[in-house]
């Protein structure tokens, strides 16, 4: 596989600026396929899926290949199993609720085991509490101080669970749509920053926390914004950072690229490698749309 990458240094002088090109001619080796997991189960009614698909060259901007006729199950440790299948053989294994009951439960802890192509896969994750999201709403603003452009700014409140380190994540939506942006992935530690539990556990989210489920274009009146805090575990947390930071690397002052991690084991120390992710999450939200019963009028 080949790829050129333009490579612009600027050479600043007493005369002037001057720019050069180097052509790099990069030859990358295409690794061995292996099996990529995307599982996030949560606490809330309805089926769950987990989506299994094979790994690509790292140009390969196609979709990814599904990886089907895997045998997954879900184990919780008070014994109940909970067995996903594909029904449309296309990689997207679903787990299908026979009564009122939902998968996840706060406190439990789940093994996740997948059987592919002669392997076995295995994961675990914890399902933490998370607190409800009292209060949504929304302050008149500009689009930044020199812009006649106006829109509306959401903020959410919610009080991080005191008297233990807590992680999040926060998603948002607007009209029914995730906004899914490198730059909406979202992770809280207690409410505010990483580093900061001694400061603000067990009181409410900090203001750029809560601000933070806001587009680029902000809101119009009768958007209905949506968002839900979801429960991490550490190893989680560390994930989605550091996930957001390799998404996010670029410019002229990127660092070298690295792996991010997974929870995902092959059973066998000298089996084919896995990638992705298997997490659990208690999840609150609330919705609201944007109309005069919601917004506020604040000068911050």
């Amino acid at each position: 596989m080949q790829r050129y990458f333009i490579l612009l240094f600027f050479l600043a002088t007493g005369a002037g600026l001057t720019s050069c090109t180097t052509v790099i001619d990069a030859k990358l080796d295409t690794g061995p396929i292996q099996l990529s997991v995307d599982g996030t189960l949560t606490d809330q009614p309805g089926q769950q899926t987990i989506r299994l698909t094979q790994t690509a060259a790292y140009f390969d901007s196609s979709t990814p290949t599904p990886a089907t006729s895997a045998t997954v199950t879900v184990v919780d440790n008070v014994g109940k199993t909970y067995p996903f299948s594909d029904p449309d053989n296309d990689g997207y294994y679903v787990w299908q609720p026979t009564g009122k009951d939902t998968l996840g439960h706060i406190g439990r802890t789940y093994q996740l085991t997948i059987a592919y192509q002669g392997d076995t896969y295995k994961a675990s994750s914890k399902m933490n509490p998370v607190p409800p999201v009292d209060s949504l709403i929304f302050v008149k603003r500009k689009l930044n101080p020199l812009s006649k452009t106006e829109g509306y700014r959401a903020e959410f409140y919610a009080v991080d669970i005191p008297n233990e380190v807590d992680y999040y994540r926060i998603r948002f939506f607007r009209n029914g749509e995730l906004q899914s942006e490198p730059n909406n992935i979202i992770t809280s530690q207690d409410g505010a920053f990483r580093g900061a539990s001694t400061v603000t556990d067990g009181l409410t989210f900090i203001v750029p926390i809560r601000r933070s489920i806001n587009p680029d274009s902000l809101y119009a009146l009768n958007d209905v914004v949506k968002v839900e805090v979801q429960s991490l575990t550490l190893d989680a947390f560390d994930f989605w950072q550091l996930l957001r930071t390799q998404i996010t690397n670029g410019g002229l002052f990127a660092t070298p690229s690295v792996n991010v991690p997974t929870n995902i084991s092959n059973t066998n120390a000298n089996g084919r490698k896995a990638t992705g992710f298997f997490i659990t999450s208690a999840v609150r939200s609330r919705t609201a749309t944007v109309n005069d019963a919601n917004i506020r009028v604040r000068e911050d």
